[in-house]
């Protein structure tokens, strides 16, 4: 995990920013090679870390070639089950209906686009099993809107950030979400047993912080 952490800010913050990417860039036009820096340096992280766990216990493995089949097995169900959900999240909204939705999300609350944010956000979330994949969608699509509407309330667009991220962190944990399907499933337990417990840590509280927030930034600014 130090590994992973360490090779990743040194990829981020020293490696990739002295790259030439023009020829890369001249290959394949299309590429946000800029937007992608981030996924290549945590996923090289990643493989670095594993061959190296790999390495150090040479000799030491009862069967490498069934842990290396389990742990490729065990991550497959939190990737699907993530992309999953945050791909059907990208089709909602995509589809006409959604500007429906979206509209009537904007106009929530007119004097106070801080509500009408928040709202949008864990719904989002709440939809696609996301907090990371519903604040992507929500931002793509209203970013701009939510930023034009905060400008003319006067509130600062610092605020309106911070009530987006703790936001997306409230119904992102719906049952059918694939953090918890994966943590159960990891824990042994079933939604009955533990889900309440899991839904008072994960959302209540979360969206009670997020009210507070709200309240509070609506007072006193940020």
């Amino acid at each position: 995990l130090v590994l992973v952490i360490a090779l990743n800010a040194l990829l981020t913050y020293a490696v990739f920013p002295s790259l030439d990417f023009s020829g890369l860039q001249a290959q394949f036009p299309d590429l946000n090679i800029d937007g992608s820096l981030g996924l290549w340096s945590i996923i090289i992280s990643l493989v670095v870390a594993c061959i190296v766990l790999i390495v150090l216990r040479i000799g030491h493995w009862n069967n490498l070639q069934k842990t290396i089949n389990r742990g490729t097995y065990d991550s497959m169900l939190p990737i699907f089950n993530t992309a999953s959900e945050v791909g059907y999240g990208a089709v909602i909204a995509s589809l006409a209906g959604f500007l429906i939705i979206r509209d009537n999300i904007l106009n929530l609350s007119p004097n106070n686009p801080l509500i009408s944010e928040a709202v949008a956000m864990t719904t989002l979330a709440g939809i696609t099993g996301s907090s990371s994949g519903g604040l992507s969608i929500a931002l793509s699509t209203l970013g701009d809107d939510y930023l034009r509407m905060a400008v003319e309330a006067g509130i600062d667009p610092e605020l309106m950030h911070r009530v987006a991220v703790m936001a997306a962190g409230g119904l992102d944990t719906l049952p059918h979400s694939g953090a918890v399907i994966t943590l159960f499933a990891i824990c042994g337990l079933t939604h009955k047993q533990s889900y309440l417990n899991l839904a008072m840590v994960t959302m209540v509280i979360p969206l009670i912080a997020v009210t507070s927030i709200i309240i509070l930034g609506t007072m006193f600014g940020s």
